[in-house]
């Protein structure tokens, strides 16, 4: 009797799990689909390998520029490429998203499916999540040739750390572009505040915490805290220490940082950008879940 109480229970369960995940997929597929066909994704994937291209050759030209040494050159140039150009990718990709919807007016008409708010946001989110990551895979995948055949396919492992923190770091900026997305109601604004906030990351931020340091003479480990708060920064970091590097190269901060957290370090830096990633798209979905957002 009780097996047959429990089995209706179940097979609603499971069925409003298999909806759930349908109804997201549907969405991710369709955003998929839309945003490779964009002209945003072409221009954007076409600059991003020509400049990883461009580095990864400069870089290990020239007499013993090759293995292990060479690839270090070409992810320090990659470093700054990426520190530069994946978050404006994500941001202004993110951004454009819910906002853009509501501009053109078929939000309303997607709303009305029989879908909840949640699986339209998540079904935006992993459907940009994947061109992005396809964007930077065509990159990349172009630049490890070269690093192949300039550099013996030595570095190679590190190469793909480079690649899987990248990807970290563009889902963790596509998550505050959505939540940008999801406040605004023209694309327009959506867009400009995605631009200025890529701006206060990669450029304000810096300068601030130069001048917060002098003005306000804070100690070395409120600095490294507020280096770790910035996705951008915590990028960097992490892919240094993870390529075995020291960190004394970013000076006072980074000798402290490897000296205090030791082998701690790499993992509080990715826990970093995951935060980065979980918490504007958590602060969107229940922002987007309001009636009021429409």
């Amino acid at each position: 009797m009780s097996a047959m109480t429990t089995t209706p229970r179940t097979v609603t369960v499971r069925t409003s799990a298999a909806g759930f995940v349908g109804g997201i997929w549907h969405f991710a597929r369709r955003e998929f689909r839309d945003a490779i066909a964009s002209k945003w994704f072409i221009l954007y994937t076409i600059a991003f390998t020509v400049l990883a291209v461009g580095v990864s050759f400069l870089s290990l030209s020239g007499v013993g520029s090759h293995g292990f040494a060479g690839f270090g050159r070409t992810a320090a140039g990659l470093l700054n490429l990426i520190m530069l150009v994946v978050p404006l990718m994500a941001l202004t990709a993110g951004a454009g998203s819910i906002a853009g919807e509501r501009e053109r007016g078929t939000l309303l008409y997607l709303l009305a499916q029989p879908v909840s708010r949640t699986q339209l946001l998540l079904g935006k989110y992993l459907g940009l999540a994947a061109a992005l990551v396809c964007s930077l895979c065509i990159g990349f995948g172009v630049s490890a040739v070269v690093l192949a055949w300039r550099a013996d396919g030595v570095g190679t492992g590190s190469f793909a750390m480079l690649m899987s923190f990248t990807a970290m770091l563009a889902l963790s900026m596509l998550s505050l572009g959505m939540l940008i997305s999801v406040i605004s109601r023209r694309t327009g604004v959506a867009t400009g505040v995605g631009l200025f906030t890529w701006l206060t990351l990669v450029f304000v931020s810096d300068l601030g915490l130069m001048a917060s340091s002098i003005i306000f003479k804070l100690r070395v480990q409120e600095i490294f805290g507020l280096a770790a708060l910035n996705p951008l920064q915590s990028f960097k970091m992490a892919v240094i220490v993870n390529m075995n590097a020291s960190l004394d190269v970013l000076g006072p901060v980074g000798a402290y940082a490897s000296q205090t957290l030791g082998g701690a370090l790499p993992w509080l830096l990715a826990s970093s950008l995951l935060a980065w990633t979980l918490a504007p798209l958590g602060l969107a979905m229940l922002l987007f879940g309001r009636r009021s957002s429409v």
